[in-house]
């Protein structure tokens, strides 16, 4: 078995071409200063900042991705869900009932290590989707012999990706959860060993609103109109989270923050 800690990258929402841009840009030098053994990026956004193609789910692995996950705007574009049973190294949320094509689960070599990961979707205020957290409890009684595993849990409530992080304690190594695209202030390893992060952020511009142009947010919020949302221009923020796992036990060491600005 390879000596220290297996040490996974996770970055956060990539959001239209300004973050796929910054993406490219930063994630060699912070790769090399890292030194993860899996990367994995939430790509839900990056086609204009609604959904994601094949074309640029290969655009984030050539960059330095090894596995992109997705979230609630997986289907937005409307050519992906004819092109996503084709790529391997791509996720949608596991808990789309079933007959949703492609699969939420895979378990990945990376440094000798077999690696669970599993993309989940919460279901407060988002589509009534399966229950994600049965929907765990099955993907982890199918991959006993596991120990290191990822769970990204896409979610708008708080309060259900704080609950989804007690609920896997001890059961995966690290439980991040996406979305939101507001970088949240409580990375920690939970007691029985899960590093949590109840949002990751987003790779995206910082001056607009969660990625978009503010001044169409603005106008929908003072009208009620709705007015078409674009990608925001200007700096970048990347937000991403770097987590040291025991290789041995699967138990999480330490999760920690890593946030850049891309001009």
């Amino acid at each position: 078995m390879p000596e220290g800690d297996f040490r996974i990258l996770f970055v956060a929402d990539v959001v239209g071409r300004p973050g796929r841009e910054a993406f490219r840009a930063l994630l060699p030098d912070l790769k090399a200063e890292l030194k993860p053994h899996l990367t994995v990026v939430n790509g839900e956004n990056a086609a204009g900042g609604f959904g994601i193609t094949a074309k640029i789910c290969e655009e984030l692995l050539r960059a330095g991705a090894d596995l992109v996950t997705t979230g609630n705007h997986v289907w937005d574009q409307k050519q992906f869900v004819q092109e996503l049973p084709e790529l391997r190294h791509v996720l949608r949320p596991h808990n789309f009932p079933p007959g949703a094509p492609g699969t939420g689960v895979t378990v990945v070599e990376a440094d000798g290590e077999q690696v669970l990961v599993v993309n989940l979707m919460g279901r407060l205020y988002l589509q009534d989707i399966d229950d994600p957290f049965r929907a765990a409890d099955a993907v982890l009684a199918a991959h006993p012999e596991v120990r290191i595993s990822l769970c990204d849990m896409h979610a708008e409530a708080t309060s259900e990706k704080v609950a989804m992080g007690w609920y896997l304690d001890g059961r995966v190594s690290a439980v991040v959860g996406t979305h939101t695209h507001v970088p949240t202030a409580d990375a920690r390893v939970l007691p029985g060993g899960t590093a949590y992060v109840t949002d990751v952020g987003m790779v995206g511009p910082r001056d607009g609103v969660i990625g978009v142009d503010k001044e169409a947010v603005l106008k929908r919020f003072l009208t009620g109109i709705p007015h078409r949302f674009e990608v925001a221009q200007g700096p970048v923020t990347f937000n991403s989270v770097a987590i040291s796992i025991d290789r041995l036990t699967g138990r999480a060491n330490s999760i920690s923050r890593n946030d850049r600005v891309h001009s």
